[in-house]
């Protein structure tokens, strides 16, 4: 609230943005509930926004207590105007509402008066469907990037196997629905996923507990605000649950108020925030000026004043108490100062949200600047019309403020086509320091405007993890060896499987391989089945006794021709036989080689039409290769083989032919 106060007076205050302009400002409480923000939507819109008018940055509350939004309407007015016209003007441009839910509500109550609204923390995807909320934009960025980016960042850290929870609200059902998608395709699973209702009661958070222990992951995702937070790690203090990777949404990522009684648990929590602003020139002097004269007409900062200084101040518009009795308390003395005490409301280490809410109020201002430039006949409405700043139309300022690109604070702030700002995140890590203190360091980025592969950066070295010096291991199974296979188990998560070893001829050389390749016919798998090997080989040995047709068909042509000589000398020892003359050593010579050369003849034949290969024998033995002569030519093969048979044949036939000699012996 006190930023937008800021943001306003600033703009007003500046000569180049607006200097015919003055901007003034309404803000109603949603106390985090549809009824309530719709009767105060309703009464912006409808130009009655109170009892009392507001001027020069004073502020009116409705309602007895805050809650987690709050509804901001800006409307423009001349120098001249006074503050009763801005009572009876409608609002053209809501900021709010905090909560995605209730800004759901509204735009379908807003929708026939056309009002823009422009949401500072709301991140639901689902307000990004255009056809349906046509007249919202937010400085906030969807949740369509933060779960993109939640993914990349279990999968960094190889955490496969995550607890998902969430609040039953609008924002953490389509957030959570929207990382089971994302995070399937880095190979992430969800343990368990467990709604729980917005306001816990001893059942639901017994029940969300046993699921917790009852899970083997160690890393649990929580899309909910901090009061269910607080309430969630009450249960597991009084469980002593430990050991836990908590990774939180941008809803709770920078929850300070946590870390006092919960630190013990929080420490090396994980999460991204909203981009946080350095600084914000001249605000911290804003909010030091606070004083009781300035704030008795508001029931929101006379509460925060007197929480902090627990006193209370004389004729308090204040009715809303906590712990202790608003009624009860000491009268203020009028010599405190919010200065002298530590509060959140002081503390501008953490400006993301506030910068949300400074950026939306800028973008008014430039839609209504971007506007005021308007030269006539080249406007942007029908027969280029331009629009009038001090009597514009709602839906007038919202074309303006679709298409605005503006600077602030050396950041570039533009939108697309859905009214979504361009998403960036810190990385941010819970530290304990030596005090006991809690520290928001950040320890990387998220930008989606980058490459996917350059979006997400990550120190390690800086990360202070729950338990150890390094990171928890969350899986379902472990990761399967080279050498073995991923076997899923049927009915279960992709990330639970078993690890079955390579068959046999096969091997894996990768950690989590889903198929293991089979060596190639000359290479068997080693011993762990993560490298094939090449083959023993085995093979005749020129030293060993080896058969060629022709060698066989010398030899037994020289049986042939002794055989055929014995036969022919038995014969030749009839009177007036001369056929030994045709078979003296001469003949039998030439019976040789010409058998012989018939013999060669076929071989040279084979050997220039299809001689015999080498053939590498790799079935017979799973581990050898056996080299193998293959014939080629299997005519030519027969044709050796059967010449040879022919040339026995007639050996052994002639020898049968030839005369077995006798010898007798006389007594």
């Amino acid at each position: 609230m006190q930023t937008m106060t800021f943001a306003i007076r600033e703009i007003n205050q500046r000569s180049d943005l607006l200097p015919k302009l003055r901007l003034g400002f309404h803000i109603r409480d949603s106390c985090d509930e549809v009824p309530v923000s719709l009767k105060a939507s309703l009464l912006l819109v409808n130009g009655q926004p109170g009892h009392t008018a507001i001027g020069n940055g004073s502020l009116e509350a409705v309602g007895e207590h805050y809650g987690k939004g709050d509804l901001i309407s800006l409307g423009s007015r001349s120098p001249v105007s006074g503050c009763a016209d801005v009572t009876r003007s409608p609002s053209p441009v809501i900021i709010g509402d905090a909560s995605s839910g209730v800004s759901m509500a509204l735009l379908r109550s807003l929708g026939p008066f056309q009002i823009p609204l422009v949401s500072y923390f709301a991140s639901c995807s689902c307000l990004s469907e255009q056809t349906e909320f046509p007249m919202f934009m937010r400085t906030m960025p969807s949740d369509a990037f933060q779960v993109r980016a939640l993914a990349r960042l279990v999968s960094h850290f190889g955490w496969t196997w995550v607890g998902v929870i969430g609040e039953e609200s609008d924002y953490a059902r389509f957030a959570v629905q929207l990382f089971l998608q994302e995070s399937s395709l880095y190979g992430v699973c969800a343990a368990y996923v467990h709604h729980f209702p917005v306001v816990l009661s001893q059942q639901p958070l017994d029940k969300l507990l046993d699921i917790i222990q009852g899970s083997s992951s160690k890393v649990i995702l929580n899309f909910c605000s901090e009061s269910e937070v607080q309430s969630i790690m009450g249960a597991i203090r009084q469980r002593n649950i430990t050991g836990i990777q908590w990774i939180t949404s941008e809803a709770w990522a920078t929850a300070k108020s946590l870390w006092e009684e919960f630190g013990d648990l929080l420490s090396g929590t994980l999460g991204f925030g909203i981009r946080r602003a350095e600084v914000i020139p001249g605000l911290k002097q804003h909010l030091s000026r606070l004083r009781p004269s300035n704030i008795q007409d508001s029931a929101f900062l006379t509460e925060l004043w007197e929480e902090t200084l627990n006193c209370r101040l004389n004729g308090s518009v204040n009715t809303h108490s906590h712990m202790v009795n608003h009624l009860d308390r000491k009268p203020c003395s009028g010599m405190e100062d919010i200065n002298d005490v530590y509060s959140a409301f002081s503390d501008v280490s953490q400006l993301r949200v506030s910068y949300n809410v400074y950026k939306a109020v800028y973008l008014v201002a430039h839609a209504l600047q971007r506007m005021s430039d308007c030269e006539a006949g080249q406007g942007p409405f029908v027969n280029g019309i331009c629009a009038n700043p001090q009597s514009l139309e709602p839906w007038q300022l919202f074309h303006y403020m679709k298409n605005t690109k503006f600077s602030i604070l050396g950041e570039k702030v533009d939108f697309d086509r859905n009214g979504d700002p361009i998403a960036s995140y810190d990385l941010i890590n819970w530290r304990r320091e030596q005090d006991g203190s809690l520290r928001l360091l950040k320890v990387g980025f998220y930008d989606a405007s980058l490459s996917p592969e350059l979006s997400l950066v990550v120190n390690k070295s800086a990360i202070q993890w729950p338990v150890g010096q390094q990171a928890v291991r969350s899986v379902c199974s472990e990761s399967c060896p080279s050498g073995k296979r991923v076997a899923r188990r049927k009915g279960k998560p992709v990330c639970c499987f078993d690890c079955v070893t390579c068959a046999e001829g096969e091997v894996s050389n990768k950690t989590d391989s889903l198929e293991c390749t089979r060596c190639p016919d000359h290479m068997w798998p080693n011993d762990m089945r993560n490298l094939c090997l090449p083959k023993n080989v085995e093979f005749l040995s020129y030293k060993e006794p080896m058969a060629f047709g022709i060698s066989f068909a010398l030899c037994i042509s020289c049986l042939l021709a002794k055989t055929l000589v014995v036969l022919m000398a038995f014969r030749a020892t009839l009177p007036g036989s001369g056929v030994m003359k045709w078979f003296g050593p001469n003949q039998q010579r030439a019976s040789v080689l010409l058998c012989t050369v018939v013999q060669g003849s076929i071989c040279l034949i084979w050997l220039l039409t299809y001689p015999p290969f080498t053939h590498s024998n790799t079935g017979y033995l799973r581990n050898t290769i056996i080299i193998e002569c293959a014939t080629g030519s299997e005519v030519g093969f027969w044709c050796v083989l059967g010449y040879i048979g022919l040339l026995a044949c007639l050996c052994f036939f002639m020898a049968f032919l030839a005369p077995v000699p006798i010898l007798c012996v006389a007594k």
